[in-house]
């Protein structure tokens, strides 16, 4: 059995070395997993949109589609994982999860687009769960020492959290109006429309 650590060595992939890999590998994949909203904001040029919701519901459709160079991307990594692990009951072994995300590439010169400026999901997850942990300390001190209740479910939620790699707040809150875009992807225009790997065409051939 892979360790942890062994796996994460594996699939990580340095911001320089995506570099080099846009130019000289045609058959590169990269997707990105966040919201829309955060990709208008600013995304990896010549990558696709695929916010992990889309992902996980249209996971063997997507895996049909790709070759043995993919890479995912998100803000800090922790979405791309959970992509990744996806990926890897559907049969894609070798997707690498790019460190640092977004701003790790675009800080390391990577060529990205960008758009409209915007808050990231992980950073309105932050301020939610610190808003009602203070506001479930203020309130058991101020109204009801039941409203501290608040405060510990927030922090069971953030264990769980942290303990399944999965955000359930983070889900809630990239449902909000703010943050979502007038072109949210769909499985037509985000899946279907992903070009198929030649590696996937050579398989088709050979059977």
């Amino acid at each position: 059995m892979t360790s942890p650590s062994t796996t994460t060595a594996v699939t990580a992939l340095a911001p320089e070395t995506l570099r080099s890999w846009v130019t000289e590998h045609q058959d590169l994949v990269v997707i990105d997993v966040r919201s829309a909203a955060e990709f208008e904001s600013m995304h990896i040029r010549g990558s696709y949109n695929v916010p992990l919701p889309l992902l996980s519901e249209h996971t063997d459709e997507l895996a049909a589609r790709l070759g043995s160079r993919v890479v995912l991307v998100c803000q800090s990594g922790a979405r791309a994982e959970q992509a990744r692990q996806r990926l890897g009951k559907s049969g894609i072994d070798t997707a690498h999860v790019l460190t640092g995300g977004v701003p790790g590439f675009a800080a390391a010169g990577g060529d990205v687009v960008k758009g409209k400026d915007r808050w990231d999901l992980e950073r309105q997850v932050r301020l939610a769960a610190g808003s009602l942990v203070v506001l479930g300390l203020a309130g058991g001190k101020f109204v009801s020492p039941k409203i501290r209740t608040l405060a510990g479910v927030i922090g069971a939620g953030l264990t769980f959290s942290a303990a399944t790699n999965t955000c359930a707040m983070g889900q809630a809150i990239s449902a909000m109006p703010w943050n979502r875009s007038t072109k949210e992807p769909t499985r037509e225009s985000a899946i279907l429309a992903l070009p198929v790997s030649a590696d996937v065409n050579a398989e088709a051939k050979a059977s």
